[in-house]
């Protein structure tokens, strides 16, 4: 049975991919089969073999299919700002629908574990009327949640959680990531994470610790996949 989630953020630069990458090896280290897509990314390199994007090729190191980098991430965007201008900048035009098909194709491929990441936080435009969160609404997904531990990260959390809820849509599980620095740096740590695990209506999933090496094998031991795996999506 394939169990397939969409992750989001609490907004860019928090650290969606090493904690998308470290449960994928989590499930690895489980024997468990998986596959990963990054639907939209922007700021891409040029390189021989076109646009891409580090993010996409960490979630290919991490997962176990062997996909070809087109079905991890179809919409590859060169400038590093918001997606939807950069596509209008490159004249192309982004579809929802499209990028369902294709995780949809990689979901038929029946790994055990499909992760889809998002761009930034939950309502990140494609064009002036569809936003990146129309993907795991049409597709019925479950979302996980990464939060980044900081100052105001609560009141995101919240909101972010509550936008999930509103479409129709289950929060299936949240990591906590220390992404900016050292658990110290952040003021009230601990108290934070607890009003954090009082608030939010689903499971901790794991508190990754700040890792200068973003190393996401680092991060896997910190986990635990037992609420994703136990659930019936």
């Amino acid at each position: 049975m394939t169990r397939s989630f969409f992750v989001t953020g609490t907004n860019t630069e928090v650290g969606k991919t090493y904690a998308t990458a470290a449960l994928l090896h989590a499930a690895a280290q489980r024997g468990l089969s998986t596959a990963a897509v990054k639907p939209v990314a922007s700021g891409c390199e040029q390189t021989p073999d076109g646009l891409r994007n580090t993010d996409a090729l960490t979630l290919m190191e991490a997962m176990t299919q062997d996909l070809d980098y087109q079905q991890v991430n179809p919409v590859a965007l060169e400038p590093a700002i918001a997606p939807h201008i950069a596509a209008m900048e490159a004249g192309k035009r982004l579809d929802a629908s499209r990028l369902v098909g294709i995780c949809r194709g990689v979901i038929s491929g029946k790994p055990d574990l499909v992760l889809i990441e998002g761009a930034g936080g939950w309502r990140v435009p494609l064009t002036p009327g569809t936003f990146l969160s129309d993907l795991p609404k049409e597709m019925e997904l479950p979302v996980i949640l990464v939060v980044g531990m900081e100052l105001g990260c609560i009141n995101h959390a919240l909101l972010t959680a509550e936008a999930i809820r509103r479409d129709g849509l289950t929060l299936a599980g949240w990591v906590a990531n220390f992404v900016r620095g050292p658990q110290a740096d952040m003021p009230r740590a601990d108290a934070n994470l607890m009003t954090l695990k009082a608030l939010l209506p689903a499971p901790c999933l794991g508190v990754l610790p700040h890792d200068e090496s973003g190393d996401y094998r680092k991060g896997a031991p910190h986990l635990d996949l037992d609420p994703l795996l136990s659930s019936s999506s």
